[in-house]
């Protein structure tokens, strides 16, 4: 089987992992998938796959960079603290370990909730504000997904082209 085959399997499962790491933070996201783009430019030494690695980059930059500006945006509308955000990532870890699957996401909104209430003592205020800051997650996630399901997309026509030409 020829390298540039081989190489193209592995770059499709990596860049696999790394969409499901987008969703699942605890594994490399966008980056992976940049990078495995990144490794089949360099061994397909070819233009097709320079500017299928230029354009799958530019989407993954805009990917992560528009997911943490929407983020960073709507958290500062809701005046929601890094502190709160920080106590939602620790109860996520201790999550991930205690409930299988869906730990993660269970861990850190209730520790974002638990957080918000201690800081508001309101506990209908804390619910508002970690519910605004679970959409805004969820939006960076969508939008930092759909980018690099999208570059995902240019990696596949790319590698078409590459073996119809080859």
């Amino acid at each position: 089987m020829a390298v540039s085959v081989i190489v193209a399997i592995v770059c499709a499962a990596l860049i696999l992992v790394g969409i499901i790491g987008v969703i699942v933070p605890v594994l490399p996201g966008s980056v992976l998938v940049g990078v495995s783009l990144l490794i089949w430019a360099i061994t397909v030494q070819s233009a097709t796959g320079w500017v299928i690695f230029a354009t799958g980059a530019v989407l993954v930059t805009a990917g992560m960079t528009s997911s943490a500006v929407l983020t960073g945006r709507r958290m500062k509308r809701r005046q929601v603290p890094n502190r709160s955000l920080l106590v939602g990532a620790g109860f996520a870890v201790v999550g991930l370990f205690m409930i299988p699957v869906v730990g993660l996401f269970v861990g850190f909104a209730l520790g974002l909730l638990l957080a918000e209430y201690r800081r508001q003592r309101d506990f209908r205020a804390a619910v508002d504000s970690s519910w605004e800051a679970l959409k805004a997650a969820g939006i960076g996630i969508l939008v930092e997904c759909g980018l690099a399901c999208l570059a995902a997309s240019v990696w596949v026509i790319g590698v078409w082209i590459h073996f119809a030409m080859a």
